[in-house]
């Protein structure tokens, strides 16, 4: 039997009745509302241990930081404001970074749909795209379920249109990684959307950054996991075969491990 599960409202409100029940310091509150759930067999690794801000004067609750700034990047999303969209992605990658449960909880409110969008409208704006995608890597890191077949797609034209460019490439095979890892249905999809060419060919144009190589050679290696434990019979093997068969990847990945990738047909 797995953990029990609490949402994040459930720890928030039991924060805060410390606080104003008990009489505690915010930091004391929080710890023990940590140790009353875990004694309680509480799985909290995607819960932000942390005091959401006071109620505002008109009686709304606040919230955490990270869905503060969600807020203020859906509200520059909508009105096509790139210049503090740029600003605020930086700032929202930045928090998705410090720990799952931020991310976690940002993705739980719609952070996805906000941060495709911020993808969608960058575009053309190189800088701003790299500022868009890397975010979304960011908030897809463990959990690959948010990516959806419009993310799919806009990941797949986004390797192929920027494939001679070197730093678009890596921001959209960090993506692509996170979304394929414990989630074998990406990875088939991807596969069928002809993502193992783009991925060799990555390694192979880009065989000068050592960024791009490692990277892509991870998505790679991900493409050959069975680490979904939803899925009983995965595809590892096939995509091992096609990797090596139809791609060339065996050479490709001997040459850019000798520091050495030339085309195929050299």
């Amino acid at each position: 039997m797995g953990s029990k599960q609490i949402a994040q409202e459930t720890f928030d409100d039991a924060v805060q009745e410390n606080i104003t029940e008990f009489e505690m310091d915010p930091e004391e509150a929080v710890r023990e509302a940590v140790q009353q759930f875990e004694s309680q067999g509480v799985d909290l690794s995607n819960i932000v241990k942390a005091v959401r801000q006071p109620a505002s004067e008109n009686g709304q609750k606040q919230k955490h930081e990270i869905l503060l700034t969600l807020d203020s990047l859906g509200k520059a999303v909508a009105d096509s404001d790139l210049a503090e969209m740029a600003e605020q992605l930086v700032v929202f990658a930045d928090q998705c970074k410090e720990q799952l449960a931020f991310r976690y909880l940002a993705g739980q409110n719609g952070a996805y749909s906000v941060v495709f969008s911020a993808c969608q409208l960058a575009s053309g704006d190189r800088n701003l795209m790299l500022k868009a995608f890397y975010t979304l890597a960011a908030l897809l890191d463990g959990q690959p379920d948010l990516l959806d077949s419009a993310g799919q797609d806009l990941l797949l034209q986004t390797l192929k249109e920027y494939r001679e460019d070197g730093e678009m490439t890596l921001a959209g095979i960090r993506c692509l990684r996170h979304a394929c890892l414990k989630h074998e249905q990406n990875r088939q999809d991807f596969v069928k959307g002809g993502v193992l060419p783009l991925l060799t060919g990555a390694i192979v144009q880009h065989g000068d950054s050592a960024d791009v190589v490692r990277t892509a050679s991870s998505a790679l290696r991900v493409m050959t996991f069975d680490d979904d434990i939803r899925v009983p019979f995965g595809h590892a093997h096939d995509h091992a075969k096609m990797i090596v068969l139809e791609n060339d990847g065996l050479r490709v990945l001997i040459e850019a491990a000798k520091g050495k990738i030339y085309p195929r047909d050299r």
